[in-house]
């Protein structure tokens, strides 16, 4: 338990011993929207946000999914362990969907299940996972929820023509009904519901917004679905009608940029970015409705006196990108658009109206859950509370840990009408299988990934926040002020850090620096830069570095290559090896 748990614990225990009254845990109501950006401004048009939460709370600006893919992203942020750990690895069958979460043993081993074992309601609405499907929705039931109202495939992303099913009874369509605000009623009756008991509670909702409305036609047995942009509610249909996607330096670029299937994507005519721009304005209008939802809560929580003893948690399971690299609308890339998403957190102790660069992930919030909560960490999550407190949001600057462990198997599949299109790259580079790894250190800002036809990616962030010069273009050459050599020397850094992420267990994912110096002496990229490590990073590099046998569709271990990192040993004088 970190010092905030500890302080958590002991304010209920004085309580008790000074009043002779029980002192009631801080309740949770935990927000995640579907596909919600954070680097094409989306925030900016959601004032609700603003006003309760951003002004109010403490905005964690350098928040990460290790995942940029729904189904993976969810498992990992309800189990606190990294999707090569859960080995949920896509939304569907045979690597991921609701299925291989129930067949890799873990309906029984999440957040909802441990919340309620430390004597906490729990409560759920919306969408949990895909493949949650009307046919397997009680094969079993999902765990873990004192009472729960789930969004069930196939029709999980009809705004108007959803399906829900609350806690043993069947399915029962909402056609014709806003899915949004439907979830919201839903919400503010569980936050209701919640209060009411003397024991403290733990609310999730998780609208659909802002993706991509999917529609489901059924024929006969034949069964199709039709992806078009998302569908704000009636009211929000004529808002935003002049925004357009941000033009940052790698929208739609006249240069193509990355790697692999990326590099070979053709520039978006006129046409193409006409649509998209519409698609986005979509996207921020069906967000109105979640905005107005924020707003609820907090006159809930407000209305029934509990909103000071409790957190208030908002993020999205993954970014988005529209245009970016050329990119048609979607995810599962591992560019700032698609990984950094938001979160904002408010309640007890949490500063307000203040930012942090501290680097936080999904992986880190079951732990941050029962960190505020004070219940003791369990010893196999792969993440680290996040700081809450401004005492520990200061120390954090310095001794919290600089990575990102980020991974994707499988195959692209982009949005909206030109989505499926060759312009996607679908249909002639399938493979999008990667292990990549952020940086974000108080010296140095990189993204470094290997696909899995072996093609490297390094970006410095700082001289190139929109990615768009990869440092390993051009065979180690002079590039953003790096000198050939030292261009190397930081790669085999990276790349070994990167050899320890792949495959990180518990505290290994935590500390993957200890891993490689098991005597403690390197604690980040700067300490490990230190000119006598040189010829031990050289050595590792070239005998046992991030690679791939072949490309697959899931986790097949056998086709990553090594998956045992090297270990520096202390004993041996490196600086003279050879």
């Amino acid at each position: 338990m970190t010092l905030f748990g500890i302080w958590q614990t002991l304010l209920i225990a004085t309580t008790v011993l000074t009043t002779g009254v029980s002192a009631k845990r801080p309740n949770v109501v935990f927000i995640l929207t579907d596909d919600q950006d954070l680097h094409m401004d989306s925030l900016s048009y959601m004032p609700n946000v603003k006003k309760h939460l951003i002004d109010q709370g403490t905005n964690y600006q350098k928040h990460y999914c290790t995942v940029a893919l729904c189904c993976p992203s969810r498992v990992n942020l309800l189990t606190g362990k990294a999707a090569h750990n859960t080995n949920v690895t896509d939304v569907e069958p045979p690597y991921g969907g609701y299925r291989q979460f129930i067949d890799q043993n873990l309906n029984q081993n999440y957040l909802p299940v441990w919340l309620q074992k430390a004597g906490y309601n729990t409560y759920y609405t919306g969408k949990l996972m895909n493949f949650h499907h009307i046919l397997n929705y009680n094969k079993p039931f999902a765990a873990g929820w004192t009472s729960s109202d789930f969004l069930l495939d196939p029709y999980t992303y009809s705004y108007l023509e959803s399906v829900w099913q609350r806690d043993r009874s069947p399915p029962k369509s909402a056609a014709g009904q806003y899915s949004t605000d439907i979830l919201a009623e839903k919400a503010y009756a569980y936050i209701e519901e919640g209060a009411s008991s003397d024991t403290p509670f733990f609310v999730a909702l998780a609208p659909i917004a802002p993706h991509a409305n999917v529609d489901v036609n059924i024929n006969g047995s034949n069964v199709s679905h039709t992806s078009g942009d998302p569908i704000p509610a009636d009211r929000h249909k004529s808002l935003f009608s002049d925004v357009v996607v941000p033009r940052t330096p790698n929208f739609n670029p006249d240069v193509p940029s990355g790697v692999s299937w990326v590099a070979k994507l053709p520039q978006q005519n006129q046409t193409e970015v006409d649509y998209n721009d519409g698609f986005y304005r979509n996207r921020l209008r069906a967000l109105q409705a979640v905005d107005e939802m924020v707003d609820g809560i907090f006159q809930k929580l407000e209305s029934l006196g509990i909103l000071e003893e409790t957190y208030v948690v908002y993020s999205s399971d993954n970014g988005f990108h529209i245009g970016h690299h050329r990119l048609q609308p979607g995810k599962r890339c591992g560019f700032e658009e698609d990984i950094n998403v938001p979160l904002i957190i408010r309640g007890p102790g949490v500063p307000q109206g203040a930012t942090t660069d501290i680097v936080t992930t999904h992986t880190d919030l079951a732990p941050t859950f029962f960190d505020m909560l004070g219940i003791d960490l369990r010893d196999d999550f792969d993440g680290a509370p996040i700081p809450l407190t401004r005492a520990d949001i200061d120390d954090a600057v310095t001794t919290r840990h600089e990575h990102v462990n980020v991974e994707h198997w499988g195959t692209v599949n982009s949005e909206g009408v030109f989505g499926n299109s060759s312009a996607a790259g679908t249909k002639e580079n399938p493979e999008n299988t990667y292990k990549a790894l952020r940086l974000v250190g108080k010296e140095h800002n990189f993204y470094y990934s290997v696909f899995c036809n072996n093609e490297h990616e390094l970006y410095n962030l700082t001289a190139d926040p929109y990615q768009m010069n990869n440092l390993m273009s051009s065979s180690f050459k002079n590039q953003d002020g790096y000198a050939a050599s030292d261009l190397q020397k930081m790669v085999h850094r990276l790349d070994a850090l990167l050899m320890v992420l792949k495959t990180c267990v518990a505290n290994d994912c935590i500390d993957p620096w200890g891993v490689l110096h098991p005597q403690g002496d390197v604690k980040n990229l700067e300490d490990a830069l230190n000119p006598k490590y040189d010829a031990f990073y050289a050595k590792s590099f070239d005998t046992n570095s991030v690679s791939f046998t072949k490309c697959e569709a899931g986790q097949i271990l056998s086709s990553e290559g090594s998956l045992e990192p090297s270990v520096y040993p202390g004993q041996v004088n490196w600086e003279n090896f050879s």
